[in-house]
């Protein structure tokens, strides 16, 4: 598909001739996974939050900026990476742990954090999960930031190695070589916890 013809090309392109309810509607289709992005990224989710409404903010002023040469999301994450580069090199970011407090949840009540009950095998599927999850953020937090960047644009954000190299600015061959690398790393750090095949 060309670029001209993607729906979300088209969402920007009438943007551009003024219509804000397109714009909201990239927003609401995007905003999750830019914030995920960041969050794999910086490792605070707080912090990603607020770099995603960076994003967004400097998604309005450069509209016009924009050209349909390539896809919407291309253009969208090489403005978000370069948002979590300039995050990095601050040095202004923390690494955030989760407390076993009190959260709240999406109806705004105030509940405490339940621990799964190991007792049960559901119980012990959620640990298993919540360890392997853990193990993999620190793992990629240990790689280095193209791995990292390229192995969650092109697995968590579905990007083709062509559009990764866009966000990159790198060839194709460096990104299929960089994805590559993370995986290793990935298989090395988990082969006592997941069968690696299965990454």
């Amino acid at each position: 598909m060309a670029p001209h013809e993607d729906a979300d090309v088209q969402l920007m392109l009438r943007f551009q001739r003024g219509e804000v309810e397109a714009f909201q509607q990239l927003f609401q289709k995007f905003a999750p996974s830019v914030v995920n992005f960041a969050a794999h990224f910086l490792n605070n989710r707080a912090r990603a939050e607020e770099i995603a409404q960076e994003v967004f903010l400097q998604v309005y002023r450069w509209q016009t900026r924009y050209e349909a040469k390539a896809k919407f999301s291309t253009w969208l994450f090489k403005i978000a990476h370069n948002h979590c580069l300039n995050e990095v090199r601050k040095g202004e970011y923390r690494v955030s742990i989760e407390s076993i407090g009190p959260h709240e949840d999406a109806d705004g009540d105030t509940r405490e954090r339940q621990l799964p009950d190991t007792r049960s095998s559901k119980g012990e599927d959620m640990l298993a999960a919540k360890q392997a999850a853990r193990r993999i953020e620190q793992i990629l937090q240990r790689v280095p930031e193209t791995q990292r960047t390229a192995l969650m644009l092109s697995r968590l954000e579905g990007m083709s190695y062509q559009e990764v190299a866009e966000v990159l600015g790198v060839t194709e061959k460096a990104v299929k070589s960089l994805v590559f690398r993370a995986t290793q790393s990935l298989k090395d750090g988990l082969k006592d916890m997941v069968n690696p095949d299965d990454l």
